[in-house]
């Protein structure tokens, strides 16, 4: 198969991982704008290289021209979790949503592999268009954590050195290292709900500084220069207290001022 041929079978795949990164990135954003705890922590996807597609085709006998129809984790969307509690909550929101279809789902975490692998996989159907027209593509959605992401990654890059002669002391390590990580996970679980509240008040600050900047910064373009020097300097106070109510309190008062200001523009 030509090169150019390649391309122009991987280029719907590459469309549909970017659009799922993007959707997914949106879902995740969208909980930390409304102050809540978001079960997406990191989005990444890729499309197989060639040399990676051709070499399960071979070991699976599966025809060249079959490609496309056959192997199914062509495109690949990965979503880091936090907590295992996480990673069913996002297998939920994928379910719920119009815009792609479940194919077939395993859970390896609920069984997990003899290797001591765990994630969650779910093959999607989702269309593109293309400038051929629409396309359905087969997408592998796998959901793990942070903890099992880590593993998984050592473990794929020992698989890939040793291919099928993994030393028995490095397979004997590896699933020390994975009945490890399912101590860390349920660890976590444990103060889950103090972790969460932790960073729900980062996130909340976090986007409270941000929009009363933005208001001081556009208060400069309309407002008494002194007067704004003299908000800056309290936000500044308040800032440095780090009492949350008092910079909430400070927000509202700042947005009553800036939109004073903008009604005034508007006149």
């Amino acid at each position: 198969m030509k090169i150019q041929l390649w391309r122009e079978i991987l280029e719907p795949y590459a469309l549909a991982v970017e659009e799922l990164q993007v959707k997914f990135n949106h879902i995740m954003m969208a909980y930390r704008r409304a102050g809540q705890y978001s079960p997406i922590e990191q989005v990444t996807g890729r499309v197989k290289r060639i040399s990676s597609i051709l070499e399960k085709a071979q070991r699976k006998g599966i025809d060249i021209d079959n490609i496309s129809g056959k192997i199914e984790d062509i495109a690949g969307v990965r979503i880091i979790c936090q907590f295992v509690e996480d990673i069913y909550k996002v297998v939920e929101l994928i379910k719920k949503r119009k815009d792609m279809t479940i194919k077939s789902e395993k859970d390896y975490i609920a069984c997990k592999k003899d290797s001591g692998y765990r994630s969650y996989h779910i093959i999607v159907r989702y269309s593109v268009e293309t400038v051929n027209g629409p396309m359905t593509i087969p997408v592998e959605i796998q959901i793990r954590t942070l903890a099992m992401n880590f593993w998984a990654t050592v473990e794929h890059s020992l698989q890939y050195k040793y291919k099928e002669n993994m030393p028995e002391r490095v397979r004997e390590r590896l699933h020390k290292s994975a009945e490890a990580i399912i101590v860390l996970d349920q660890e976590m679980s444990s103060v889950r709900d103090e972790i969460m509240d932790a960073q729900n008040s980062f996130h909340i600050k976090a986007m409270m500084i941000s929009d009363i900047l933005n208001n001081i910064q556009n208060l400069y373009k309309v407002a008494n220069k002194r007067e704004v020097i003299k908000i800056q300097d309290e936000f500044f106070r308040i800032y440095k207290t780090e009492d949350l109510e008092q910079l909430e309190r400070f927000s509202k008062e700042l947005d009553i001022i800036a939109e004073g200001y903008q009604a005034q523009s508007l006149r």
